[in-house]
């Protein structure tokens, strides 16, 4: 009996709370959510679409930025054509010179505006197309000025033709004669230069005796030759240097070895020799000592006043 009287009060309760389950409405339930589902719908499809609006204004923006550079790089090749039409325009009148000059420098202020040029619009490619046609039209004019110009010159110049020949001609007879002058003074220098003959490479033992086999005993080597007279060159004392390149290939030298002066560039001597030189016939030896010599082909050099002398090639074994 107390059960039920628990359970009558309990929905009683149920009942003074305002909660009843008989009254909940399934139906709105499943309506609210197809609504929702159909806002989700809408939301998906709209994002698709700004998706793909923003893909096209992208794919259109980087046209007009490629087109413009097109443009752009199709102008400033023209306004340097222009340009240097402009820079190769001459002419010896100075009113017409002068609006060259401001013409030139318009063209290159133009051009070099037009490098640094970002704004990629239609508005921005016709206004330097018309700074182009306009350049272009202003050079034309100058062209026919300045030739209008050149033909009265030519004019002008045609009663002046035979002074000017004479003239060339003259100014021709003196570079002849300059010519002949410089080549003479080659001629006196070429004949001036002391020639070394009769050139022998010997090697020597302890006692000075020449081998006549065994370089690998040799001690040192004497470089034999004969200045040869010249009456032309001036006499007086001279530094004659050899060169001694080895059969390896390399210029034999010792620690005292310097070098000398042959046509701005130094170099090194194997050996020298001062000698007095009164424009006869002149025997000298120049010695180099060293060791080490081996079998093979040697080379001599022989230097004089700043010029090869002579050389001589010599087999030793």
């Amino acid at each position: 009996m107390e059960e039920n009287n628990k359970y009558d009060n309990y929905e009683e309760n149920q009942t003074n709370n305002g909660y009843d389950y008989d009254d909940y409405d399934y139906e709105n339930e499943n309506e609210a959510g197809k609504s929702l589902k159909g806002y989700k719908v809408v939301i998906a499809l709209l994002t698709v679409i700004l998706i793909g609006i923003s893909g096209l204004f992208f794919m259109q923006t980087k046209q007009l930025k490629d087109d413009f550079a097109i443009e752009r790089d199709t102008l400033t090749y023209q306004l340097s054509v222009i340009k240097a039409d402009f820079d190769n325009l001459e002419t010896a009148n100075d009113t017409l010179s002068q609006q060259l000059e401001v013409e030139r420098f318009r063209t290159d202020s133009i051009l070099q505006q037009l490098k640094k040029e970002r704004n990629a619009s239609l508005a921005t490619i016709r206004k330097y197309k018309k700074e182009v046609g306009t350049l272009r039209a202003i050079m034309k004019d100058y062209v026919r000025q300045i030739d209008s110009l050149n033909t009265l010159n030519q004019k002008l110049s045609s009663e002046n033709v035979k002074l000017r020949k004479n003239v060339v001609t003259q100014t021709k007879r003196a570079e002849m004669a300059e010519e002949k002058a410089d080549e003479m003074a080659l001629r006196v220098r070429q004949g001036s230069v002391i020639r070394a003959r009769d050139i022998k490479l010997v090697p020597l033992n302890n006692n000075d005796k020449e081998l006549k086999r065994g370089i690998k005993r040799a001690v040192r080597l004497r470089t034999d030759m004969v200045l040869s007279a010249n009456d032309i060159a001036n006499p007086g004392s001279r530094n004659v240097y050899i060169r001694i390149t080895a059969p390896d290939g390399f210029i034999m030298a010792t620690e005292e070895s310097k070098s000398f002066d042959y046509q701005g560039d130094a170099l090194i001597y194997s050996a020298m020799r001062e000698v007095d030189y009164q424009n006869s016939d002149l025997s000298v030896s120049i010695y180099y000592n060293g060791s080490g010599f081996t079998e093979g082909e040697y080379m001599v050099e022989v230097y004089v006043d700043g010029h090869m002398a002579g050389s001589y090639k010599a087999l030793l074994k």
